[in-house]
């Protein structure tokens, strides 16, 4: 249990989230915290006849990308193939090729342009520009494929209240940056050639478009928003100009339910791939927002389970990769066919 609150105040560190805190409030309901791991995987895996069994999404380990990461974030893969972790602890943004040798890394601490204070999302575009946020500073910082600084936005709010993006996507076809601001619940949209706000939507609360704490998001073919509404435990997908379509998941611990999702990402076929940190499980939904499977292990023919899963990232060579935050690495997979 002692283990258990040291992370989530390390993670309550890092992430800056006030209700983050409701960890250490759980720390004397011992007997719920022990039990809902074993719940979530009863309800996934126990299934008492085949009818009843869960879908497995199977994937096979590639290798895992280890460089002294101290609790990375988030991840983004390049058209180049190259691989860029946000390393938020030690911050820096690490870049491997695809077989996963570490090639160079940009980044230090400080205010300075090019510098980091508790980086958390990354955005790549079709040209390897790389779009960092960098939480600490109230902005997100833009660079070119090898690391050199090239702008920046520096994030007002609409009520005086100090960004924090945790989240950047770029919708080129709209010529859009959509920012993701934690602390302030809502979503900013900048004009991609002038840097400037175009508008912000969203506002605290657990309604349609209201958002407590968003974290990541991810954008679809179509340029729909997908962003991790991490309290409200839920996933909200917005259309390109901002307007509530529909949600996916609710609190839970059963199969397509959450406990604290974090990252998300969406494969070639629109499928929804939900990081849980606290269950260490990816679940994957349909584009309506049906649950459709779990995450496999193909050699167990189980969920598979992962540590702290936060930023996921699926690549056009259908690899799917994972930042497992506690256990400072980040996992690569090739998915592979389903199992019912």
């Amino acid at each position: 249990m002692i283990n258990f609150i040291h992370r989530c105040r390390r993670f309550h560190r890092l992430s800056k989230r006030p209700l983050l805190k409701i960890c250490v409030i759980l720390s004397n309901l011992r007997t719920i915290l022990f039990c809902v791991p074993c719940v979530f995987l009863i309800a996934f895996i126990a299934s008492p006849t085949p009818a009843h069994a869960i879908r497995l999404t199977n994937v096979r380990h590639l290798f895992d990308l280890t460089h002294s990461f101290k609790q990375p974030s988030d991840v983004a893969v390049s058209k180049e193939g190259l691989i860029y972790v946000v390393d938020g602890v030690n911050n820096a943004v690490k870049v491997f090729n695809q077989n996963g040798k570490f090639v160079f890394s940009f980044g230090a601490k400080g205010q300075a342009e090019g510098e980091f204070k508790f980086p958390l999302g990354i955005g790549i575009d079709s040209a390897g520009r790389v779009y960092i946020a960098d939480s600490g500073n109230h902005r997100v910082q833009i660079f070119n494929s090898t690391g050199v600084f090239l702008s920046q936005i520096k994030i007002t709010s609409k009520n005086g209240r100090p960004a924090d993006p945790t989240d950047v996507s770029i919708d080129e076809s709209a010529g859009r940056i959509y920012i993701v601001d934690n602390d302030n619940h809502c979503i900013h949209a900048y004009d991609r050639a002038t840097l400037q706000k175009i508008e912000s939507f969203g506002a605290p609360g657990e309604g349609d478009r209201e958002f407590r704490y968003p974290f990541l998001m991810a954008l679809d073919a179509e340029r729909y928003l997908y962003i991790v509404d991490v309290i409200n435990t839920r996933v909200q997908i917005l259309s390109p100009d901002g307007l509530y379509v529909a949600s996916v998941g609710k609190w839970g611990v059963e199969k397509g339910e959450f406990f604290r999702p974090k990252g998300v990402a969406i494969d070639r076929n629109g499928k929804i791939y939900v990081s849980d940190s606290y269950m260490g499980v990816i679940q994957v939904f349909e584009p309506v927002g049906d649950f459709y499977s779990a995450i496999g292990d193909t050699d167990k023919g189980a969920v598979r389970k992962f540590v702290t899963p936060a930023g996921i990232f699926i690549d056009n060579k259908d690899r799917l990769y994972v930042v497992e935050m506690f256990a400072e690495k980040v996992s690569v997979y090739q998915i592979e066919k389903d199992m019912e």
